[in-house]
């Protein structure tokens, strides 16, 4: 196959930061994707319908002129939100979803919930009204081994929650372990995942072998291989309850670069020509539509984009963005280590 037309795909799961990093990363995005869930953890994070209202309006500022990119904006979960506000920003099409944090689980989720039990009113709520629970699957106790903390929080957390609000509809971001596939496949028709390129191409190998590679470094961390492989037959199986999120994050390689790197791994800009990659090798790129396209939108009940894009497979690999600038800084985009030879045309 040299050419592969399909919807223009939506993320599910997107960082866009604020700012001189919003400027710089935002127009990677918006060339390949027609909406994205994005993520409320800003410095301080977005925690009512109204600072969603202002971060949506700095995202639409942003864009680059004639883009019809669409932000889907969510709230940060906290043990004072108020279920009133997240309703009325539901209702008012202002807000898609509620994010939840386990507090000090990734980056700047300091402000997130302790104790879930201070939140079920809310989510009682959101359970009331079809509205999505976005969850960072990741338990914080330190006596928990980092490799094992989104399978701990699937039995301690998720399936209490599922079993005592059966019709609160949950996506279970970045699933990185089997046990997870496992979970949303078991669980019924109203949790689904999202799963990045950068789980679908790594493990933990990639961080840690010859040497420690913090451009691979990322929250909930790269697993080992098995649950790699049961990652990738879950988003090409053409199975409606898993869609792409990237959780692309940036940070400025400063940051990432140093004795207390940041987690996050920067993909926008790569990724549908990396996972063209990966579905291509997996004789599934009749289901990369599905994955990347259709199911998202059937999970939030939105129609698919009407746009159309097209990817070309060349003969000699493409040359691949390595670092974007952000004023005298810059960020590294994810490197698949592998050659790409697809490429999104214009």
């Amino acid at each position: 196959m040299k050419t592969l037309t399909i919807r223009k795909p939506d993320d599910w799961h997107l960082h866009l930061r604020d700012g001189a990093v919003l400027e710089a990363v935002l127009p990677h995005t918006a060339a390949h994707f027609g909406r994205a869930i994005i993520m409320p953890n800003l410095v301080p994070p977005v925690v009512t319908s109204a600072d969603a209202a202002a971060y949506r309006e700095r995202i639409l500022a942003a864009l680059p002129e004639g883009s019809g990119f669409k932000p889907l904006m969510t709230l940060y979960l906290t043990e004072t939100t108020q279920a009133a506000d997240v309703e009325s920003g539901f209702r008012d099409g202002v807000v898609k979803a509620v994010k939840l944090y386990p507090a000090g689980a990734t980056t700047n989720s300091q402000s997130g919930v302790r104790n879930i039990e201070a939140v079920y009113p809310v989510l009682e709520r959101m359970a009331s009204i079809g509205m999505p629970l976005c969850v960072h699957g990741e338990v914080t106790d330190p006596e928990i081994d980092i490799f094992d903390r989104e399978a701990v929080f699937i039995e301690r957390v998720l399936e209490p929650l599922r079993r005592r609000l059966p019709e609160l509809r949950i996506v279970m971001e970045h699933v990185t372990t089997k046990e997870g596939t496992d979970f949303v496949r078991e669980a019924g028709p109203n949790v689904g995942a999202t799963i990045t390129p950068h789980h679908l191409i790594i493990n933990r190998n990639a961080i840690l072998a010859g040497g420690i590679r913090p451009h691979y470094y990322c929250l909930p961390v790269a697993k080992r291989e098995s649950h790699r492989l049961a990652l990738l037959r879950a988003a090409t199986s053409g199975e409606g309850r898993f869609f792409l999120g990237t959780d692309s994050a940036p940070h400025l390689d400063p940051l990432k670069e140093c004795a207390c790197g940041c987690a996050g791994i920067f993909n926008a800009p790569n990724t549908l020509a990396c996972l063209a990659h990966v579905f291509e090798e997996e004789g599934a790129l009749d289901r990369l539509e599905a994955f990347v396209s259709l199911n998202g939108p059937a999970f939030y009940r939105l129609p698919p984009n009407e746009e159309r894009i097209t990817l070309k497979r060349h003969d000699k690999p493409v040359e691949m963005e390595r670092k974007i600038a952000v004023g005298a800084e810059t960020v590294t985009v994810f490197d698949p280590m592998f050659p790409i030879h697809w490429k999104v045309e214009d």
